[in-house]
């Protein structure tokens, strides 16, 4: 297993109302929930939490996620910016750190406008509709995904 392994969790907008918002599409844990079961589950992994409800914050954490070192991966959860924002679409494009695009519910399986993604070319992978356990695949993903790259 890789020692000292730190992932980021990216949370975009309205992710601060998880357990609110439309718990028959997006359940009815909250972001704090599925932070504690990350770092419950994943003992050995290091884990920074950060949700904005603003296009530029994310941006800026991703930047500085890259700048400060020490990261192996991020998993994002970018909300409705997934479907519209060039602007972090070429922030992931522009980080060497693997991203995992996550999302709570199927988004292949809602609204038309939700079935695109603009960020998911940049990531190394998706996963969609598995509830919180999407967050669980992804971390998931990111170890492989470490494991496998030489030293």
């Amino acid at each position: 297993m890789i020692s000292a392994m730190t992932i980021l969790v990216l949370n975009g907008p309205n992710l601060s109302r998880l357990g609110k918002r439309e718990p028959e599409v997006y359940g009815r844990q909250t972001l704090d929930d599925i932070n504690r079961e990350l770092t419950e589950s994943f003992p050995e992994i290091s884990f920074e939490f950060f949700q904005t409800e603003y296009e530029g914050k994310l941006l800026e954490k991703l930047f500085e996620c890259e700048d400060q070192g020490g990261f192996q991966g991020v998993v994002l959860n970018a909300g409705a910016l997934t479907h519209y924002s060039i602007a972090l679409r070429d922030a992931i494009s522009a980080v060497t750190i693997p991203v995992v695009e996550v999302h709570l519910s199927n988004i292949y399986a809602r609204e038309e406008f939700r079935r695109h993604s603009v960020i998911s070319e940049v990531c190394v992978g998706v996963i969609s509709g598995f509830g919180a356990n999407s967050y669980h695949l992804g971390v998931r993903a990111l170890l492989a995904r470490v494991s496998l790259e030489p030293d």
